[in-house]
């Protein structure tokens, strides 16, 4: 991010607290309660999640040529490689011969993936290398014609993103719509994950991306661990597309108004929180990035892999202490939102209520929500 738009990020930030108010939209919204645990509006979701370029990997969780990773993705079991010419390709871990899982779960490094069914085999790249009794069995058989299926891979600024609406590369430029080169900026490439943790939930998926893009909650549902790092009912935000760009300030935010705007440093005055749509949200910090990537599994059910992503150059022992701290807050502080969450689930299915209220200072939660109504609408 550049130095002026972190200026005009905090200028706007603290005019608002010399004011003593928050960033508010125009007016406040009701939104209907079943998008939260209906199974139809959740199938509607899992078509987009299959549709959407999505982060899946870290580069660095590729970094060599053979290495790969197993995973479960909307449903469906993926394969994602880093073939010997060191581009990642990603396809779908289901032999071609009788339909098994090519590789178990897990991660490692190989050239060849043999099917524990019958063996038949294919190389990194994805192609057919290997059919036992090939020409008694499969006579003028094409191995060209049973290649792995592969599916939409891209590598963008340390990231690994995949689309199963085809077998082409994504468009992540016009996906990213304006934030695109910002997530370059980032450098992400040059950075490493230093722990990762995956953690099951019972609540929707939507309700722990609107907790990390409002502060109206922190006072009280973080009073024990980040509420006294923030300042009370302040953030901004904006939209790309159908992601978001928030803005936390810290509770130093009142400094700025000593300093000159040249010296001003956006790390040091606030968090700057990326939604990228639909399941990704990465927290930017003054030295880290905490990743947290969603795997919806229904529509009370969620997946989330944690991730604390710290500069390649400083995974050091006299740096363990420091990554540590912050990963384990961030974990804290994820699990008081678990919590309520998970309260906020029972009570959205138990039909005390209609409809939610996002207040003024709520208003990136009616966007994103709108951003999933649209991104439903476009595909039906």
């Amino acid at each position: 991010m550049n130095s002026e738009l972190q200026i005009a990020l905090l200028d706007e930030l603290v005019a608002l607290q010399v004011d003593k108010q928050p960033f508010l939209d125009a007016q406040w919204v009701k939104a209907g309660v079943d998008r939260y645990f209906d199974p139809a509006h959740f199938a509607d979701e899992l078509a987009v999640f299959r549709a959407q370029p999505r982060i899946v990997l870290h580069s660095s969780e590729l970094a060599e040529p053979g290495a790969y990773r197993t995973m479960q993705l909307s449903g469906r079991p993926l394969l994602i490689v880093r073939g010997e010419d060191r581009r990642v390709r990603a396809f779908f871990n289901v032999c071609r011969h009788r339909g098994a899982e090519l590789v178990g779960d897990g991660e490692g490094c190989s050239k060849r993936f043999s099917c524990p069914y019958h063996a038949w085999t294919w190389n990194n790249e994805g192609q057919l290398v290997g059919v036992p009794h090939e020409k008694t069995g499969f006579p003028d058989l094409d191995r060209s014609e049973l290649g792995l299926r592969e599916i939409g891979c891209a590598e963008h600024a340390g990231w690994i993103w995949v689309s199963q609406q085809s077998d082409d590369e994504p468009d992540l430029e016009a996906h990213l719509d304006g934030l695109h080169d910002e997530l370059g900026g980032l450098d992400a490439d040059g950075m490493a994950i230093y722990q990762s943790e995956t953690f099951e939930f019972d609540a929707n998926w939507k309700l722990i991306v609107e907790g990390g893009i409002e502060a109206y909650h922190f006072r009280v549902a973080h009073k024990d661990t980040i509420a006294p790092l923030f300042l009370d009912n302040l953030s901004s935000y904006q939209c790309f597309g159908p992601h978001l760009r928030s803005v936390l300030p810290r509770s130093n935010l009142a400094e700025l108004q000593e300093m000159t705007r040249e010296t001003w440093d956006i790390g040091v005055y606030a968090n700057v929180i990326y939604t990228i749509f639909p399941t990704t949200q990465f927290l930017v910090q003054e030295d880290h990035i905490a990743w947290i990537h969603l795997e919806p599994l229904a529509a009370d059910r969620t997946q989330l892999r944690l991730s604390t992503v710290v500069p390649a150059s400083e995974l050091t022992p006299e740096r363990e202490r420091h990554w540590r701290l912050n990963h384990d807050l961030t974990v804290r502080t994820l699990s008081e939102d678990f919590a309520i969450g998970a309260g906020i689930q029972r009570g959205l299915q138990s039909g005390a209520n209609t409809h939610l209220n996002y207040g003024r200072f709520e208003g990136a939660l009616d966007k994103f929500n709108r951003s999933v109504d649209a991104a439903i609408a476009a595909i039906q």
